[in-house]
């Protein structure tokens, strides 16, 4: 599962479903990572904490997304 970090001009470019699997993909993977690591068989420390803020990264543009679509359509109201 070592996949790369995700910056967040690519997932800018995602739309909210590719970035809903993918937030479930990497909550699967930090899942597995907290076991590996509660085993000592964690291979790399440094793969939880790039999952932890990939799934931020994801949350973050989903809130703002959500926001964006809010605020639009409280301007539409007003019109």
């Amino acid at each position: 599962m070592a996949q790369k970090k995700s910056t967040a001009e690519d997932l800018r470019t995602k739309t909210d479903d590719q970035l809903g699997e993918q937030l479930v993909d990497l909550k699967k993977e930090q899942f597995n990572l907290r076991f590996q690591s509660a085993t000592n068989q964690l291979e790399r420390p440094a793969r939880i904490r790039e999952v932890r803020r990939d799934i931020a990264r994801i949350k973050t543009l989903q809130t703002e997304r959500k926001a964006k679509e809010k605020n639009a359509a409280a301007t539409k109201e007003k019109a």
